[in-house]
């Protein structure tokens, strides 16, 4: 299973971005392996209509779960479609911990 991350920088150690659309990285992580992967969202400074294309490209990437702080109507319309789950973390950490919370089945899912 792959999971996305959203983050303010390329590192698991950097913070996630609480703007899913916005985010300007997505983390994902291959559970299998353990490697992360460091995808650029090309649509992170768009006008508008951000959050259905930042989930198309989440499902480009084989992603199944994505943790990140706030999804927007039509972005969690869009995931929810594809069939990726989303878990939402309220507090500043990096992706890496908020990664660790899932795991731990500590995260609130969305729905």
């Amino acid at each position: 299973m792959r999971i996305c991350v959203t983050s303010k920088g390329t590192d698991p150690q950097d913070p996630v971005e609480e703007r899913f659309g916005r985010s300007p990285y997505f983390l994902i992580i291959d559970q299998k392996t353990g490697d992360w992967t460091a995808v650029t969202n090309p649509v992170a400074a768009e006008v508008g209509g951000v959050g259905p294309r930042a989930a198309q490209l989440l499902v480009d990437n084989g992603v199944s779960v994505v943790i990140t702080g706030n999804v927007g109507g039509n972005a969690r319309t869009a995931l929810e479609s594809a069939g990726i789950d989303v878990f939402l973390i309220r507090e500043s950490v990096t992706a890496a911990s908020a990664y660790e919370r899932y795991q731990k089945g500590s995260l609130q899912p969305l729905y």
